[in-house]
């Protein structure tokens, strides 16, 4: 079968190419999956470059999250069945023509939803909700986040809607803006406009801001944490623009807020079964009512995946960058 294979880590559009590999066979308890659309996400490019909290033994393959079909069962599978489609957020290795994943983490998927949903089902609405259900937010409370037109600020801001949470997004640019609104996303300010900060008192009405929620780093996040009130959590999600947080040291101490990181692999493996269960249950509920969108910017074989690589870093891109085989 053919499967994206790298050799060393690095650019993602230079180190990345389709190779012939042995079709995988599923061991106890697994199963093996044919691709069906695969996303790409920012952790997936990071792990190849070599800049993530796992770094796999070379050569290795890449991906983490898709839609497929049940293909074939390893030994005492009995909650799926061979021509199931199912949904896998966290297996790696899935930019492949088939890949090998534990039974237990596949999630089986109706015929209702589609497969440019089902393909990111799971790892970014997962993240989201998971992010929202830590924060400790009851209704009417207000939360701020940057990187606020990424797919998990878009996530976080419609969750947070349906749960009765205020969101104030931030994002780099004035674009930024119509994009989410044509989403249905509002409360958005940009920070290359003067007088942003008076903005969001505006939008906040004076309310105290109780969470940040920083996926940018560098002066960032010190930008959102000079929003907080007393009190206040500065919850770290991601680096997109630096790994270094400059944060103020006045406002932590004056503020006495407490600042923590969100790794949402590590928080779903540590997950009581009862709360996974719920969260599933009101991501399902959000996408059948409409709340949550998950728009699709342009699919790529796995043969061009430069292009694929070079369009998720696109400035100005909507939707996710999905692969297929």
């Amino acid at each position: 079968m053919h499967a994206l294979i790298q050799h060393e880590f690095g650019d993602p559009a230079t180190v990345l190419a389709v190779e012939d590999v042995p079709t995988p066979t599923p061991g106890p308890g697994q199963v093996r999956v044919r691709m069906v659309l695969s996303t790409i996400h920012n952790h997936d490019l990071w792990t190849v470059s070599g800049n993530y909290g796992f770094k796999p033994q070379m050569p290795a393959q890449a991906g983490t999250e898709a839609v497929g079909v049940v293909e074939e069962l390893g030994e005492g599978v009995t909650n799926l069945e061979v021509g199931q489609r199912v949904a896998s957020a966290g297996t790696f290795g899935v930019w492949a023509e088939q890949f090998v994943a534990d039974a237990a983490a596949l999630i089986p998927v109706s015929d209702q939803i589609p497969d440019e949903v089902a393909a990111q089902l799971v790892s970014m609405p997962f993240s989201a909700i998971s992010l929202l259900d830590s924060l400790d937010l009851a209704e009417g409370d207000w939360l701020i986040q940057n990187a606020a037109n990424g797919a998990v600020g878009r996530l976080v801001a419609q969750l947070a809607k349906g749960r009765g949470i205020n969101v104030v997004g931030l994002v780099r640019r004035a674009d930024g803006i119509e994009e989410l609104a044509a989403q249905g996303i509002e409360r958005i300010v940009a920070t290359d406009s003067d007088g942003w900060k008076d903005r969001v008192a505006q939008i906040t009405g004076g309310a105290p801001v109780k969470v940040g929620v920083e996926s940018v780093g560098g002066e960032s996040a010190g930008d959102v944490l000079s929003l907080l009130a007393e009190d206040s959590t500065l919850v770290v999600f991601g680096a997109m623009a630096s790994p270094v947080l400059n944060l103020s040291s006045g406002d932590v101490i004056f503020k006495q807020a407490t600042v923590r990181g969100f790794w949402g692999k590590k928080v779903g493996e540590n997950m009581a079964a009862d709360t996974r269960t719920r969260l599933m249950q009101e991501l399902f509920a959000r996408l059948a009512d409409g709340t949550i969108t998950l728009p699709v910017e342009a699919t790529f074989p796995l043969s061009e995946i430069a292009d694929a690589a070079r369009a998720h870093f696109t400035p100005g891109r909507a939707g996710k960058i999905l692969l297929r085989p």
